[in-house]
């Protein structure tokens, strides 16, 4: 199979490049700034506010599956528009698309929200998130649209660092003890992903960790993970704090986990066990 991964230099990107690989596909991965180190792929620069390149990437390509784990933060361009364009692309194609979504579409008023809920954002990003959804699904009806939460990995997420840069104390800030999500390894949500993609269903799905904990939980298991002292985290309130967006926001994900061979592990268990 032929496998294009549209960010695949980071994070998430540079995990199912690598899971792509090991399973024997060839892929092909793209990058906004840096290409990824491996060797086994053939890298390509690309921005998605750019339709021409799209279609020229695409058509050197050839992908049978196309999985955008792309990040444009709150450029409505790159985030909002950019993955409808693709999802056009991949329509003409003929590229199975899996297009990865975030838990940020949602304001936390219900607190747990499975696959049937409208998402009601309260952030820039949020909303671009959002309407990326309603845009690809759309224009690529049997596409693939999967919601996740925080990724952490094995010392190598944005929370990581920071829990690192907060023990240390190289970094102001705190940890919110209101503000919980459903973390999910990187591990586990690209092999998901990957998996996703095998199936012949489309549509929204939900892959989030098992687990909801606070950002101050989180850290305290990544700290004891990795030899910290959890004692020296400093905590706070988000609630008391100018940031935007929800409070506390839980995926549901049982509904896609029956359908997926693939554990979505919930922290307390990632983190206190060997990876």
């Amino acid at each position: 199979m032929r496998v294009l991964i549209l960010g695949g230099s980071g994070f998430l990107g540079s995990e199912l490049v690598g899971q792509a690989v090991a399973a024997g596909h060839m892929t092909a991965a793209t990058y906004a700034t840096n290409p990824g180190h491996s060797r086994e792929v053939a890298w390509y620069a690309l921005d998605l506010r750019e339709p021409g390149r799209i279609d020229a990437v695409m058509a050197e390509v050839g992908p049978d599956l196309v999985v955008n784990a792309s990040s444009g933060a709150a450029d409505w361009a790159v985030t909002a528009e950019g993955p409808v364009r693709l999802a056009m692309a991949s329509a003409e194609y003929g590229s199975r698309l899996v297009h990865v979504s975030s838990d940020a579409v949602f304001s936390g008023a219900r607190v747990r929200y499975d696959e049937s809920c409208l998402p009601d954002p309260l952030t820039p990003y949020g909303a671009a998130k959002a309407a990326a959804e309603t845009g690809v699904l759309l224009t690529h009806p049997q596409a693939v649209v999967a919601r996740t939460s925080l990724i952490i990995g094995s010392g190598q997420s944005l929370h990581e660092r920071a829990v690192h840069d907060l023990a240390s104390g190289t970094r102001d800030g705190a940890l919110f003890t209101d503000d919980i999500r459903c973390p999910v390894h990187v591990a586990d949500l690209a092999a998901a992903l990957l998996e996703l993609a095998s199936h012949d269903t489309g549509g929204i799905h939900h892959l989030a960790g098992a687990d909801a904990l606070s950002r101050h939980e989180l850290g305290v298991l990544i700290a004891r993970r990795d030899g910290l002292d959890p004692s020296r985290l400093p905590t706070g309130l988000r609630a008391d704090s100018t940031l935007p967006g929800a409070l506390d926001v839980r995926l549901d994900s049982r509904a896609t986990q029956r359908k997926l061979r693939t554990p979505l592990r919930g922290a307390y268990q990632f983190l206190t066990a060997k990876v």
